[in-house]
């Protein structure tokens, strides 16, 4: 797979934007957009299709994204997988690196010894993924190809945290489609 730089670093919490603001206060990340019940058109957890409902606060921290990503419904994920349901414990969940062909890279961690967690599809066709290499890493891997309306996602939460940007609010609600 070559080099493969970090994009984002994640945390699990429990409210993404408590979580921004703590982050914000101690780092000054941000600003954040906060992106609330993120549709899903599919999404393949261990094996098993299921309803994946969660919220995600996204902010530039230094030269890299970062986001707290809360889960809304009960029941398995990528997030329980790491941090069980009701247990009352969050933390580092995942960095986030681009690859060419999310699936190809997918079999690629596979043969490495880290199985795929999750694998979903946006409505618009967008593909992302989690390879689970928590025994090796202590956190998952995300993948996704950096295509246009990604790396523009990406730009504008960078953009919005350069010096000299007009003011924004903190936190910022979007809708991701």
């Amino acid at each position: 797979m070559g080099h493969l730089p970090i994009r984002q670093v994640a945390y699990f919490c429990a409210d993404v934007r408590a979580a921004a603001r703590v982050h914000h206060a101690i780092f000054g990340s941000g600003p954040f957009f906060v992106a609330d019940n993120i549709p899903l058109a599919h999404c393949v957890h261990r094996g098993v299709e299921r309803i994946h409902d969660h919220s995600s606060a996204y902010g530039q921290w230094g030269d890299v994204m970062v986001e707290f990503v809360q889960q809304n419904n009960p029941g398995p994920s990528p997030f329980h997988d790491m941090y069980p349901e009701g247990s009352g414990r969050y933390g580092l969940h995942h960095v986030a690196v681009f690859v060419d062909d999310v699936d190809a890279a997918l079999a690629e961690f596979e043969a490495q010894g880290s199985p795929t967690a999750m694998r979903a599809e946006m409505a618009d066709g967008f593909v992302y993924a989690f390879a689970d290499t928590s025994a090796a890493l202590g956190h998952m891997t995300e993948l996704y190809s950096p295509r246009p309306s990604l790396l523009g996602f990406y730009a504008m939460v960078a953009d919005a945290a350069k010096e000299g940007a007009p003011p924004r609010d903190l936190i910022t609600t979007i809708r991701l489609r």
